[in-house]
């Protein structure tokens, strides 16, 4: 049986400005753009949090919840830092460390001796060194596989720690709202209400076939293993990215082309969004549409240099789109960019307008 924490640091860019900054401590922040242009909130302090302020919410909706909000640009060569100061104290229980973004990870520590080899209390460990070295609170989950041990890292945020062991496995699922499954995002949670399935016994009950018929073959195997707790993935060491991609399945398949390049504005922004948390810029995007036979399409754009915001990359997704099959209705559409690099210092602050 496998031993896995996923650590996630607590409002990760917003507590490292209130740990440098006194002023902001106990204040509702916000990090990212300007909420008078497009700028998109790449963090939200907890005291935000509470008037529904949430990350890749526009800043200019931020605002709109939360007038008295403070606003201030992300310091992306600060953030990079402590997470690396982050990921030091990590290797020091296993080199087994999986990197998801700056700011959360999953450790395997299957068969290490630290702390008498109890994942719990390594966990605990880590969690207070970090806050020793860092000044900063974080979370953690502790499982028997990565898709439990990362639901259970949100049980007590912040500042807390869950552990699901096997025993406890099939109850937990059971009793999960769908929503808090990673994985089911909300066009599939509401066709699953639909559907009535509302917990994760609901889900379990659902046979594969029908899973697979209404969501696909790939989609459908992954809620239903999910649903049985089953993971196999292993924690990578060294992970390459692509690709940084969403998609989401409609509730019913469409012909309006409104609605469907409204989706794909929404499947862009939440990209970026993944873009930014990943300090990466792309050089391609990609469109897919699925339509109502399972038939898919893709097709791509490159360009020299790197795109500077989501709405640089809208007009491309626009000509895509229109240069598709229009044969069948549409069930599916969804925004990938690849060709990727990392970003460099000079133009952070690009990407929040």
């Amino acid at each position: 049986m496998r031993k896995i924490i996923h650590l996630d640091m607590d409002a990760f860019f917003a507590s490292v400005e209130q740990r440098d900054n006194p002023e902001y401590r106990g204040k509702p922040l916000v990090v990212g753009g300007d909420p008078n242009g497009r700028g998109v909130v790449a963090a939200a302090s907890y005291e935000v949090r509470a008037f529904g302020v949430r990350s890749a919410m526009s800043c200019y909706e931020a605002q709109k919840r939360c007038p008295q909000a403070i606003f201030v640009r992300p310091r992306f060569e600060v953030y990079r830092a402590v997470s690396s100061q982050i990921k030091t104290i990590m290797l020091k229980l296993t080199d087994m460390v999986e990197p998801l973004s700056l700011d959360e990870a999953y450790l395997d520590v299957t068969g290490k001796r630290h702390c008498n080899g109890s994942a719990t209390l390594m966990a605990n460990w880590l969690r207070s060194e970090i806050y020793k070295q860092t000044g900063l609170t974080s979370s953690a989950g502790v499982s028997f596989n990565k898709m439990l041990a990362k639901i259970a890292s949100d049980i007590n945020k912040p500042n807390g720690i869950a552990v699901i062991t096997p025993d406890m496995a099939d109850d937990f699922i059971s009793g999960l709202p769908i929503e808090r499954f990673h994985g089911i995002g909300k066009a599939s949670a509401k066709r699953l209400h639909e559907l009535s399935v509302f917990t994760g016994q609901d889900l379990k009950n659902m046979p594969l076939y029908q899973l697979v018929e209404i969501f696909g073959n790939k989609r459908g195997q992954f809620y239903h293993n999910i649903a049985h707790g089953h993971d196999e993935r292993e924690v990578k060491s060294e992970r390459v990215r692509k690709s940084i991609g969403t998609e989401i399945t409609f509730t019913e398949n469409s012909v309006n082309d409104e609605f469907i390049l409204g989706r794909i504005h929404e499947q862009n922004l939440e990209a970026w969004q993944d873009l930014l948390k990943r300090q990466m810029r792309a050089h391609t995007v990609t469109l897919k549409l699925k339509y109502s036979d399972f038939s898919q399409i893709t097709r791509s754009h490159s360009v020299k240099s790197p795109f500077k915001s989501p709405d640089a990359v809208l007009p491309w997704l626009h000509e895509l789109y229109h240069h598709t099959p229009k044969h069948l209705p549409v069930r599916l559409v969804g925004v990938t960019f690849s060709n990727l690099e990392s970003i460099d210092g000079v133009e952070q602050l690009d990407l929040f307008e």
